[in-house]
């Protein structure tokens, strides 16, 4: 997944290796510069802070996981496809699954991973075929981000090899998002046309104002 012949690649690759020997909350910037054989000064201009990095391992993983990803076919239900497109991410991440324990018990993540998380949300709907765009998109990128990060904590503990507690847990929510989403998706949509309906009849109202106030008035001597 990393290249390692890159400065970044090799950045990526000591995050993670020092990571699964201690806590994540005790790896510095100086330890994975030293395991990149990198100066500091060279980390610098690359990463600044280790959440940047923990965003670059989010945005390779996006990548592979893009790549692995099976086209879709004729038929094929887009909740069905986008379950392959997780366990996909897991698979993409089941090497580093000791580092990955060790970041993830460091403690709540920095905001600003918020960005790239939401954007590995975003993709993974849209290799499914899921649109994103606008609110009742915005609503699916937040509804899987939640999903994704309940089921992630069930992969970090689940040490069967086919991840049976993974797969079930994923079915499970992926299912009980699917029926709130598709509820919240009519209520945004009632809430949309009553809008519409309240600006015809503003605008309708307006207009009629604007005739009145411009229509000519009687001359004198008329009553």
């Amino acid at each position: 997944m990393f290249d390692h012949y890159s400065r970044e690649g090799r950045v990526l690759a000591a995050a993670l290796g020092f990571a699964a020997k201690k806590s994540w909350a005790e790896v510095s910037l100086l330890d994975i510069a030293e395991g990149a054989d990198l100066p500091l000064s060279e980390l610098r201009g690359i990463f600044t802070t280790k959440s940047d990095i923990v965003a670059a391992l989010l945005r390779a993983v996006d990548d592979e996981v893009l790549k692995r990803a099976a086209k879709r076919g004729e038929g094929q239900e887009k909740r069905d496809l986008l379950f392959d497109i997780i366990m996909t991410r897991f698979d993409v991440l089941g090497p580093y699954k000791t580092a990955l324990k060790s970041i993830h018990a460091a403690g709540p993540a920095d905001f600003a991973l918020a960005g790239p998380f939401l954007s590995s949300q975003h993709w993974m709907l849209e290799a499914a075929g899921i649109a994103t765009d606008g609110a009742t998109g915005a609503l699916r990128v937040a509804g899987l981000g939640l999903t994704y990060a309940s089921v992630f904590g069930v992969w970090l503990q689940d040490d069967d090899p086919g991840l049976a507690k993974t797969m079930a847990a994923l079915d499970r929510r992926l299912r009980r998002g699917e029926r709130t989403l598709g509820g919240i998706e009519q209520v945004h949509t009632a809430v949309s046309r009553f809008g519409e309906a309240l600006q015809e009849l503003a605008g309708n109202a307006l207009r009629g104002r604007h005739k009145r106030d411009t229509a000519p008035g009687p001359e004198a001597g008329q009553v």
